[in-house]
């Protein structure tokens, strides 16, 4: 979701007013970012409070891909879960589990039990990768005996159709490009998945499935205190939404996906109301990276725009070291406790960690990259975060007060999806306040600024900064 998909920043083209009540009753920060264009990473920075491009695994990664996150490390769900309280993941996952391909007809362990959650029911990965079963406490979520699933990343299974194979198969969807393997509900995914049919999911009702387990959770959990890891799959390729958001929009299915996560949100705080917790419980609402529109799928997401902009005006996308990479919709809504207030703060998520901390009252661990600033996720202070190292595709740059600075890299200008991803031929500088749509380089009249920025991202990214770093396949 990017930062122009929400009514709350100013967009005329969609209506998103369940999202709008946070930001018109909370904390609206306009200058909120992921610490990664891309979501494995920003994930793995929200749970750890670690830059995510100092583990090299941490990566868009293969649906049958490790636990990326350490058994042993500290997280934010085991940090609350050691002050008592209840934890839960429900929805999009993407940070691997088990000990690389898992036997998926088997308890697959380690996972989100083991980083510190309670209860889980997750997708693996994402929902154009298989296999395409929630995922529950370990366990394929209705799995029928004897009706194995077996998946595989590099192999075809023999005999199993494709959407090479077979196109006539892709009754909901055609893809573009990457999405070309097995077909699960007429729909081609990334990876090759045989049997397990009993589990599979249908895409038109997986908001509904995710939110009735995170509205379950809620009311089991309504009289302790509890954190909801809740990891919305939309507008995530494949966009199938709910009959009752099709054409609602005007956008076509991307933008009725974003209808559909503005609708998951208001039944939430619907529950929470009804439920008697809403002015006991801080809701935090973003999204793991920018907006894209072709990624993979042929779904007119680009064609029926009509004038939109889901980046709203910002360059870039997912995938991408622009701004749009990683400025993302960012709203903290406390009904009671937070005064509504715009914010320009400039704020990063990998800062929640140490933020609830001090909230609960819980140590963290020294060497963290996460740093609290609760006061202004809580709307009582407008100091934001001076340096934020941002990453796309494990490539780097800079942000440091109202500047950008991109650091040369190789590769092409625009990646597969049609997104910039900013591979520049030099050390590149923008003056991100006066120039928001990073239209003007200004490194030739600000030599000085450039040299000092330099020293500050080589200082912070010592070890890790590699110019010749080219855009990682999507796949």
């Amino acid at each position: 979701m990017g930062y122009g998909d929400v009514s709350a920043y100013g967009n005329t083209h969609i209506n998103t007013p369940n999202i709008d009540r946070l930001a018109k009753e909370g904390v609206s920060f306009t200058d909120g970012h992921a610490t990664s264009a891309t979501s494995t990473p920003s994930r793995y920075a929200l749970f750890t409070g670690q830059y995510p491009w100092k583990n090299k695994r941490a990566k868009i990664l293969a649906g049958d891909a490790p636990l990326l996150i350490g058994e042993n490390q500290f997280t934010m769900e085991g940090m609350l879960k050691s002050k008592g309280y209840k934890t839960a993941a429900i929805g999009k996952w993407h940070l691997g589990m088990g000990t690389g391909h898992p036997n998926w007809n088997e308890t697959v362990t380690p996972g989100a039990k083991e980083i510190g959650f309670d209860y889980s029911y997750i997708i693996a990965a994402t929902c154009d990768r298989v296999p395409t079963v929630f995922i529950k406490n370990g366990k394929v979520a209705n799995l029928a005996p004897g009706d194995s699933l077996f998946v595989d990343y590099n192999t075809p299974f023999k005999g199993e159709p494709t959407a090479i194979t077979n196109p006539e198969l892709m009754t909901k969807m055609t893809w573009s490009h990457g999405h070309h393997n097995t077909v699960i509900n007429g729909v081609p995914r990334i990876g090759y998945m045989k049997g397990g049919r009993s589990a599979c999911w249908v895409d038109e009702n997986i908001a509904d499935t995710l939110l009735n387990q995170a509205e379950r959770f809620v009311t089991e959990n309504k009289d302790k205190p509890f954190f909801l890891y809740y990891g919305l799959h939309e507008p995530h390729v494949p966009r199938v939404p709910n009959s009752r958001f099709v054409g609602k929009s005007g956008l076509g299915a991307r933008g009725d996906a974003v209808l559909e996560c503005d609708w998951c949100v208001g039944q939430i705080l619907e529950h929470l109301e009804k439920e008697g917790v809403l002015e006991n419980t801080l809701v935090i609402f973003s999204s793991d990276n920018g907006a894209v529109l072709d990624d993979g799928y042929n779904d007119q997401a680009r064609e029926l725009l009509n004038g939109d902009d889901p980046n709203g005006g910002f360059r870039g996308g997912k995938y991408s070291l622009y701004e749009a990479g990683t400025r993302v919709p960012f709203f903290v809504y406390w009904k009671g406790h937070i005064k509504p207030v715009v914010s320009d703060a400039p704020v990063n998520q990998i800062d929640l960690l140490a933020s609830l901390a001090k909230l609960v009252g819980a140590d963290i661990p020294e060497g963290l990259d996460s740093k609290d600033f609760l006061d202004t996720f809580l709307g009582k202070s407008q100091k934001g975060r001076k340096s934020m190292i941002m990453e796309a595709n494990q490539r780097l740059a800079l942000r440091y007060g109202k500047y950008d600075l991109i650091p040369p890299y190789n590769g092409e200008e625009r990646n597969e999806t049609g997104n910039e991803v900013g591979n520049l031929p030099q050390f590149t500088l923008f003056d991100i306040i006066k120039d928001p749509k990073q239209t003007t380089q200004i490194q030739d009249q600000n030599t000085e600024v450039v040299k000092k920025l330099k020293t500050v991202f080589l200082n912070e990214t010592k070890g890790f900064y590699n110019p010749n770093q080219a855009v990682i396949e999507l796949k």
